[in-house]
């Protein structure tokens, strides 16, 4: 190991001192073993991002006496997150030997008192004021929820949140054999004849279905279901939304709502001359026009959204509307306003949606906001339909959703939550051997500090909102909830630092609101792992995530099934990666060879994929999974068999790798030069695969009953 930077010149001392005081690293270890010290300028930068200037000497004294006393300044703690089961002490600072009267308002109405525990801290002087500090416990009988701690003492009064996480999250019911398998595909690639160019909710609902009835799966893993922008262009990634909360509307089948049935001749016919201009889309084996498909569906959805509703469903949509409050008035207003200054860039005092010019256009676009939370409304109602129609099937799970790693820089939640997210900064991942520059993705990570003032209230209702109708939740990138790589603007990848984030809450919501919501979570930890991340998450009752090509031994040999974690999703591939059928031919490397995406010689890479090839196949030969001379189709089923013959709590099968697809659906590092996120599903050939289709090929039916027969052997 090596320090691969200077010492910090001097005086520079209290700067890294404050910087650990607010959560903010002054150096860590790399991912090739160095010890790295984080440059002056950038730990600078940071704190800034985390409302903290630190440009001189005497502002970091200042700031780092404020850190210190801070706490003392208030009577109780911003917030309070505790375990079911286990008493949670949280300090109480009052005017020395002054009393002090704490109790809680319960979620339900009901009133809790915490007890005073016997813990002596020395008083301390803030503010030429002593101040004393007493210790009470939240009772490890609390119930679970969002709870209002309160304090009295004199004149002051005082209150924060307190939310009671569970101690675990308990899988749901896996059936005799504690195990389950299911799909993993890309939404928007799975299309039928009615898809209008991009598969959509309906198309989610039967495939889940049928997926349930005819083969047995217990989950459908898609990728997010997150809103991009309002208008085109649309941003492909499903990893980049506006906003992580609520649905894209590109997926609302507009034949599925209801007021469409009673639309006029006339009406109907502009419905029909929407899906007239994107009805070949459906067997385009081209890239997906995401553009196209929405200006015609927004046309076709606008038409029927001034359709009069029933009395029955106005009420409904109103419910709505008042269920889901100012998050989304404000995410509808976006859109609204998205459209209005169109490509011009806003006001300054539109970016404030506090501002007087926001309200005045906030009644002046009242129709358009009413639309955009119409939208949303209908798409709600489609998602409950397909998690509905899932569970009908028969799956134990139903329909899995996926969790983004953050927003984009210029979306709906950067807008509407100015101060929860950080500004200045974009998170990333620091260099590795994919890459040795390191990665700048550029969405805004949360602040904590902000976070924890406002009661983690944010991070709750946008759970809430990933989480409805929902059976299960993969949680990409799930490290972000304990440290997260954040890259100050203007400094190139490699000059960030990590930002550590309190765990125990952010994980301990993710609990409560997932148990609330009857769903499951993985949460996806491939990478450099600390040891005690993956055995934290399995405490709390978080699934990990086992990827076959990952999976090593010591000596770089694959791991041997039976020696994959439990408590895992596993599967074969990612998307990330191209299907088996693409990897197993080395395809991965031609492409990133042609992208020039490689940092070594390509006869190097192409060598050591044909010897992981090899010794892949060899593991499978050991085992008696395939002969001497397996085709493709055999080797893709046996490594399905290889992975579900692990004591994985759940298996994934990617839909590519059923059809025989060898596209890849995503290529790490690149931006325009590979279609990424716009791959329809294909077979060997690229031919598109049709929903109506898909389950009568023999190549998935085969693929299918090996997991299955592995996953249930006496099923």
């Amino acid at each position: 190991m090596s320090d691969s930077s200077t010492p910090s010149p001097t005086g520079a001392a209290s700067l890294r001192e404050l910087a650990e005081a607010y959560g903010v690293a002054s150096e860590y270890w790399s991912f090739f073993g160095e010890r790295v010290v984080v440059p002056d300028a950038a730990l600078r930068a940071v704190l800034a991002a985390l409302g903290v200037p630190a440009g001189t000497p005497e502002l970091v004294r200042v700031h780092l006496a404020h850190r210190r006393d801070d706490p003392w300044r208030r009577m109780l703690p911003p917030s309070v997150v505790a375990r079911r089961a286990r008493t949670t002490p949280f300090p109480v600072h009052v005017d020395h030997g002054e009393p002090v009267e704490v109790w809680v308002e319960l979620e339900d109405g009901g009133r809790l008192d915490p007890l005073q525990v016997d813990h002596v801290v020395e008083p301390r002087t803030v503010d030429g004021r002593l101040v004393g500090e007493a210790t009470f416990e939240i009772p490890a009988e609390a119930p679970l929820g969002w709870h209002v701690l309160h304090a009295t003492s004199g004149t002051r009064t005082s209150h924060a949140t307190l939310v009671v996480t569970p101690d675990r999250l308990e899988l749901p019911d896996l059936g005799p054999d504690g195990r389950a398998w299911g799909l993993m595909t890309q939404l928007y690639s799975v299309r039928s004849r009615q898809s209008w160019g991009v598969g959509d909710l309906a198309d989610l609902a039967d495939l889940a279905w049928l997926a349930a009835r005819r083969e047995g799966a217990d989950f459908v893993l898609v990728n997010p279901l997150h809103a991009a922008e309002p208008a085109v262009p649309l941003t492909p990634s499903p990893y980049l939304p506006t906003t992580r909360r609520f649905v894209h509307p590109l997926y609302i089948r507009v034949e599925d709502v209801r007021e469409t049935a009673y639309l006029s001749a006339a009406d109907r016919s502009l419905v029909e001359w929407s899906f007239d201009t994107v009805r070949d889309l459906d067997t385009d084996p081209g890239p997906i026009d995401r553009d196209t498909v929405w200006s015609a569906k927004r046309s076709a959805l606008e038409v029927v959204f001034s359709q009069p509703r029933s009395a029955a469903r106005d009420a409904a949509f109103a419910e709505f509307r008042a269920d889901q409050g100012r998050g989304l008035e404000d995410f509808a207003l976006w859109c609204a306003l998205v459209d209005h200054f169109g490509g011009t860039e806003w006001p300054e005092e539109a970016q404030d949606p506090g501002s007087p010019l926001v309200a005045q256009l906030r009644r002046e676009l009242a129709d358009q906001v009413d639309f955009w939370c119409w939208l949303q409304w209908v798409a709600d109602e489609q998602l409950a339909r397909a998690q509905e129609q899932a569970t009908e099937g028969g799956m134990r799970i139903g329909v899995m959703h996926d969790l983004a790693v953050g927003v984009h820089p210029f979306g709906a939640d950067r807008w509407a939550q100015r101060g929860a997210l950080a500004a200045g900064v974009g998170v990333g991942a620091p260099p590795d051997m994919y890459n040795q520059q390191g990665q700048n993705w550029s969405q805004p990570p949360w602040n904590p500090l902000e976070l924890e003032r406002l009661g983690y209230a944010p991070y709750r209702d946008m759970l809430r909102g990933v989480l409805r109708h929902s059976g299960g939740l993969r949680v990409d990138h799930i490290l972000g909830l304990f440290r997260m790589w954040w890259v100050p603007e203007g400094m190139s990848p490699d000059q960030g630092t990590y930002v550590r984030f309190d765990h125990e809450a952010l994980v301990g919501i993710l609990c409560l609101e997932a148990q609330r919501a009857g769903a499951l979570v993985v949460g996806e930890d491939l990478g450099n792992v600390e040891p005690w991340i993956r055995d934290y998450l399995a405490d709390r009752g978080v699934l990990g995530t086992s990827v076959l090509w990952f999976e090593k031994d010591d000596d770089g040999a694959p791991r041997a099934p039976e020696d994959y974690r439990a408590a895992t999703l596993t599967s074969v591939t990612t998307h990330d990666l191209p299907p088996t059928a693409g990897y197993l031919a080395g395809e991965h490397v031609e492409l990133r060879d042609r992208l020039g995406l490689l940092t070594e010689p390509v006869e190097q890479v192409r060598r050591d994929a044909r010897r992981e090839r090899e010794a892949t196949v060899r593991a499978l030969r050991a085992r008696g999974l395939v002969g001497d001379d397996p085709s493709e189709r055999e080797l893709v089923e046996a490594l399905h068999r290889y992975v579900a013959q692990s004591p994985a709590a759940l298996v994934g099968v990617s839909l590519a790798d059923a059809t025989g697809e060898r596209r890849a659906q995503n290529q790490p590092g690149t931006d325009q030069e590979y279609p990424n996120w716009k791959v329809p599903l294909g077979d060997a050939s690229g031919r598109p695969v049709l929903l109506e289709e898909l389950f009568d090929s023999a190549r998935l039916q085969s693929l299918l009953r090996v997991v299955d027969d592995a996953v249930h052997p006496e099923g």
